[in-house]
């Protein structure tokens, strides 16, 4: 099968992993929250960055080697951390590590992830991020942070825009237990994937074990009331500067849209700010997040790190983010289409999709380098 042919956009991957995994796994990746207007705000507000082609730019073949606070990666995107990665196809944090280590771009393990960061920390290598839910307890705080460091994990991604639950409409109408509850429809979810399902009973049913870890188990929850959800704790700016104090390494803040936060974490002693509305899961009357990007770079000044995700899903996605101020920008959601879809071929098809979108748009534009994509945006 000729994968470029058969699978040419995210949208693509997205339609063939809505057919080969449950309904209930499915639901939990791709939705959002209330009536899912923020999501199509963001995709909106993409699809309006607009630039201007140039001419006669001779050869086109830009280089997409990017370093970013000290690291150099082979693109300028990575894989940003998504919780229960292994619910969307089992072994999906493996896969999605061992591609990242491979291809040398970062992989983010998130808190609430099937695997510990134990087995996937030694995967990803020097291309390991570890991605914070910050618990109440500051011990357990300080025992996950050891355990990330001692795994290998160079960077910390402290998630700041999940204050309390989103309602996740579409995930309760699937009715969506951590881990699933043995009802008929789930029996004939399971019954008519049997890749999925095979899989998974090798593996094991997906669960958060990280949080499981610290807690006892009883009974199983919903989807918003599991280990994760227990052991979360209210982070304030005191939080902040705990944190800032027991990891020793770079820190990043996730879930930033106001640029006078912003400006405030970089006081704070922050490393890099990472623009972000979580795409939509948490909270829907805000502004889409490529808005805010332009505003943020102002805020904290030129040479300041900068991420960007939420609502990504095509190379030329990216060049917008980095036109308008991003060093990096991470996809989460098109990565678990990838390898709901294709399993472990799925991650290199969507880093060639990815970039092969790139470089033909920048052919189109006529820009040689990423750093002057900015000179072709149209106002």
């Amino acid at each position: 099968m000729d994968l470029d042919l058969t699978y040419p956009a995210v949208s693509d991957l997205r339609a063939k992993a809505r057919r080969r995994i449950p309904h209930f796994a499915f639901e939990y990746l791709d939705s959002s929250t209330g009536a899912e207007l923020q999501a199509k705000r963001n995709r909106d507000a993409l699809d309006a960055v607009h630039f201007m082609p140039d001419i006669l730019p001779g050869r086109v073949g830009p280089d997409f080697t990017t370093t970013f606070m000290g690291t150099e990666y082979s693109r300028p995107f990575g894989i940003a951390p998504v919780g229960m990665s292994g619910l969307m196809w089992p072994g999906a944090e493996r896969m999605l590590a061992t591609h990242a280590a491979q291809t040398r771009i970062p992989f983010g393990l998130s808190t609430v992830a099937t695997r510990l960061p134990e087995e996937i920390g030694p995967i990803a290598g020097d291309m390991g991020w570890y991605q914070l839910y910050c618990p109440a307890d500051p011990e357990i705080r300080r025992d996950m942070l050891k355990r990330a460091r001692d795994s290998g994990f160079t960077k910390l991604i402290f998630t700041v825009d999940v204050p309390d639950d989103s309602r996740r409409e579409r995930q309760r109408r699937a009715k969506l237990t951590l881990p699933p509850k043995i009802t008929p429809r789930v029996v004939w979810e399971v019954l008519t994937h049997p890749e999925w399902s095979l899989r998974t009973l090798k593996i094991g049913a997906p669960r958060i074990v990280l949080p499981e870890s610290y807690v006892d188990q009883t009974d199983p929850r919903s989807s918003l009331h599991h280990a994760g959800h227990i052991i979360r704790g209210t982070p304030d700016w005191d939080t902040l500067k705990a944190l800032r104090d027991e990891w020793q390494g770079d820190l990043l803040v996730k879930g930033v849209m106001c640029p006078v936060a912003a400006k405030r974490l970089v006081g704070e002693g922050v490393d890099a700010i990472w623009v972000s509305n979580h795409s939509a899961r948490q909270f829907e009357p805000g502004p889409a997040a490529i808005t805010q990007l332009p505003k943020v770079r102002q805020a904290v000044g030129p040479d300041f790190p900068v991420i960007f995700d939420s609502g990504v899903a095509a190379g030329m996605d990216v060049l917008r983010a980095l036109a308008l101020g991003a060093d990096f920008v991470m996809l989460g959601r098109a990565w678990h289409y990838a390898v709901a879809a294709l399993g472990a071929k799925g991650p290199a098809h969507l880093t060639h999709i990815l970039t092969d979108d790139m470089k033909l748009n920048m052919a189109q534009l006529g820009t040689h380098h990423l750093a002057d994509l900015s000179k072709r945006l149209l106002a």
